[in-house]
């Protein structure tokens, strides 16, 4: 046991997958194991997520993260070595009280995640386990329905907003038996897809090829089209084309918080460039589930319309997901969960700061009946595949082709009979065959 003993706990700042400084931590045990964890800030950040630590001044647009890493080797360091990797719940809560109450305020929660998530990659290197094992034990073994994008921002409509990269929509291969025949279907759509996007408007995915990116999101430029449901009409013609239709669905997470006008209670510039009302809003969103074959929509409303939520969750029949509405916290999600806001959550571990705390709250949510779905946006990499396994997800965001694609593929090989595909049964919402937890 003393093999899996922390020995030492390294920080450095680093550069995001989007080329930004990021958090880097790295814990080494007595065995010689090791685990290393990146942290990286959102494109779009809730109100409510844990407050990273950055340097601010002018140095790297003030988002450098040297007083995190500071943070980290000065005094989480010194707390944790020579504590256990593989008591993931004593480690975090060491973390989570050092100097008493608030310390993830005046550590950087992107400092405690960064740490924790290293914790967890060190103690199952060091048990000799795999990552998805260590999290979930003899009953991980469910792949999440594959998925994939296909669109992401610059489709903006009016002026002043901050969307950044939103909304991204995603194909969901859900009617399949396995990840390898779904991740199979997601790719020949994707690269028809791709091979319209560049004779139409001369457009490639962000990167050169589905096999080197975990999605393959095309950022269509503004004035390429006239709104968004262009855009999908084509998608949705293309996935019947191609024989998937009812097999292969849609993903779109809004980010409508980004659109939302909290002065004049409006939203603006999300899909075209209506002006609408908070019910206008609704009513468009559940048009939209009528109009296209959408499985998964995510973050359709602001960030504190619960009841709103629940409005569309109610009326959609589909999976209806929260990341900036519940950002990881456990009582975000209990008072979503009494009002009956969603039936998703979004996991993004550095939202609130720590592993522990992150399956405190997965664990609350399936036991009153909501799915989880994991992202890998904040820096996680090819570890989301681990996580969504180790947890059973029966959804995630993107990362099945590429990289991630290959960990999945690799998963399922390693289960061999014990694996589970999720399937449409995985999605939540009564639109399909079975409204269960995994």
């Amino acid at each position: 046991m003393n093999g899996t003993l922390i020995k030492n706990v390294y920080a450095r700042q680093v550069f995001s997958g989007r080329g930004e400084p990021a958090i880097e931590a790295t814990v080494v045990t007595e065995n010689g194991a090791s685990g290393t964890a990146q942290v990286v800030s959102g494109l779009s950040i809730g109100t409510h997520e844990v407050p990273f630590r950055f340097d601010g001044g002018s140095k790297w647009r003030g988002r450098g993260v040297h007083y995190a890493v500071q943070n980290i080797t000065e005094t989480i360091a010194p707390a944790i070595i020579g504590m256990d990797a593989a008591s993931q719940f004593e480690v975090d809560h060491t973390i989570l009280n050092i100097g008493g109450e608030g310390a993830k305020e005046r550590l950087g929660g992107n400092a405690v995640a960064a740490v924790s998530a290293a914790v967890l990659k060190a103690g199952a290197a060091s048990l000799g386990i795999p990552l998805y094992r260590h999290i979930g034990g003899e009953r991980a073994y469910t792949l999440p329905c594959a998925s994939y994008g296909c669109i992401s921002g610059g489709i903006r409509y009016c002026d002043g907003k901050k969307s950044g990269s939103k909304p991204t929509y995603s194909l969901i291969g859900h009617g399949f038996d396995s990840f390898t025949e779904a991740s199979h279907a997601l790719f020949e759509v994707f690269t028809k897809w791709e091979e319209k996007m560049n004779s139409l408007y001369g457009l490639r995915s962000q990167e050169p090829s589905p096999f080197y990116t975990c999605c393959g999101f095309f950022s269509i430029p503004r004035g390429i089209v006239d709104n968004d449901f262009v855009l999908l009409d084509m998608l949705t013609e293309l996935i019947c084309k191609t024989g998937y239709d009812g097999r292969i669905g849609l993903q779109a997470d809004l980010a409508a918080d980004c659109y939302y006008d909290g002065e004049k209670g409006i939203y603006q510039g999300l899909f075209n460039s209506e002006i609408r009302t908070r019910d206008q809003q609704i009513d468009c969103i559940l048009n939209l589930i009528k109009e296209y074959p959408f499985v998964i929509i995510e973050d359709p409303l602001n960030e504190e319309d619960f009841e709103g939520f629940a409005i569309i969750t109610e009326k959609s029949g589909i999976q209806i997901v929260g990341d900036d509405l519940f950002t990881t916290n456990i009582e975000r999600v209990a008072h979503g969960i009494r009002l009956g806001s969603g039936n998703t959550v979004l996991l993004k571990v550095n939202q609130i700061g720590s592993i522990s705390e992150s399956l405190e709250m997965i664990q609350f949510a399936y036991e009153n009946g909501y799915a989880v779905m994991p992202c890998s946006s904040r820096g996680e990499g090819v570890e989301i595949c681990d996580y969504s396994v180790g947890i059973n997800a029966g959804s995630i965001r993107e990362s099945s082709l590429g990289t991630p694609g290959t960990r999945f593929l690799e998963i399922e090989r390693e289960l061999g009979s014990l694996a589970r595909y999720a399937g449409t049964e995985g999605l939540k919402g009564r639109k399909f065959q079975k409204d269960s937890e995994i």
